[in-house]
């Protein structure tokens, strides 16, 4: 059944990948550029993660969406476990959010493009200027009343376990007094490791875990500190058995 998937993803799988990437970024781009930025920046992304997932056969499983409000503003932070976070949170959250991103997705041709046209934040640490332009971009954008999404570990995992966050993502939920939402990925990992970019994916099913909202108590440090505690807490325990645990990452 191995080589047969592989098959199924040389014949199938990666030529659909590739033409619906470039049809989306196309859209993305265009469709910000002539106006409704918040329906093109997120919807053709939106479907372009479900796609990918069906059409490779990946099976997935979310549960908490009873967790969010409907028209409230959150900071999503993630476990990062590999590419597919990206496919998944995008298909499955069912949020229209910005990401927060390395600056180097900017180079990726059709991708960048798509994300810059419809305003990802781009996080840039080249020199104070551009750390401090990357939250000015954040806080814009959710005074906008869109959400933001954040992996707070700054890199995928090389083992599937957690490593450390970053508060980044925190201090600016509480310099906006919203609301954090801890994400637990499962199954990312199993499917393309980070030490595997550009081999052939295994089959494993994915399942998207929406965890309470961790609401602002008090502001300051304190509160940065409690809220990064508690995030981590709850998506340390939705992680399968396998992958509990902090492992340090070498590029966090």
């Amino acid at each position: 059944m191995k080589y047969l998937y592989r098959l199924y993803q040389l014949l199938v799988g990666i030529p659909v990948i590739v033409v619906a990437t470039i049809i989306t970024a196309i859209e993305v781009g265009v469709g910000c550029a002539i106006g409704n930025g918040h329906f093109w920046g997120y919807y053709p992304g939106h479907w372009w993660g479900k796609v990918i997932l069906r059409i490779l056969l990946i099976p997935v499983t979310v549960e908490g969406r009873e967790n969010l409000e409907r028209d409230q503003s959150y900071v999503f932070v993630a476990n990062h476990q590999g590419a597919f976070d990206i496919f998944l949170i995008y298909g499955y959250l069912n949020r229209n959010f910005k990401w927060m991103m390395k600056y180097q997705i900017n180079k990726i041709p059709f991708v960048g493009f798509a994300c810059r046209k419809s305003h990802q934040i781009m996080v840039d640490k080249r020199g104070v200027s551009k750390i401090k332009k990357t939250y000015e971009d954040a806080r814009r954008i959710l005074e906008q009343g869109y959400s933001v999404t954040v992996f707070p570990e700054g890199a995928r995992s090389f083992t599937g376990h957690m490593g450390q966050f970053r508060k980044g993502a925190f201090a600016l939920a509480d310099e906006l007094q919203l609301p954090v939402v801890p994400l637990t990925i499962n199954g990312s990992f199993n499917i393309l490791p980070r030490m595997r970019d550009w081999h052939f994916i295994d089959w494993h099913p994915l399942s998207l875990t929406i965890h309470q909202a961790i609401y602002p108590v008090g502001k300051g440090p304190d509160n940065v500190s409690a809220t990064m505690r508690q995030a981590y807490d709850s998506v340390m325990s939705g992680l399968v058995p396998e992958y509990q645990g902090y492992v340090e990452n070498p590029d966090q």
